[in-house]
């Protein structure tokens, strides 16, 4: 796994207020090779891991948050 980057607070917290209202997302990522992947849902939680942080998709999908570059159309940067 690369080097974790923190993601802004503001991301974070923009996550998690999607997450507790159970606001349907669509999140592209990039997966562990490295390409670009499309998924909607809704996001179940946020926790850290292997001092990383992590969205937990209600399909059971893992997504390391340094690795989104799009949440409903916005980039990362945008929530800030």
């Amino acid at each position: 796994m690369n080097d974790y980057q923190p993601v802004s607070c503001q991301f974070y917290d923009e996550l998690e207020a999607m997450a507790t209202l159970h606001k349907p997302v669509a999140v592209v990522f990039l997966n562990p090779l490295g390409q670009a992947q499309s998924l909607q849902g809704t996001i179940k939680d946020l926790y850290s891991r292997y001092q990383a942080e992590f969205l937990l998709m209600d399909d059971g999908t893992e997504i390391r948050l340094d690795r989104i570059l799009q949440v409903n159309g916005k980039r990362p940067v945008q929530f800030c």
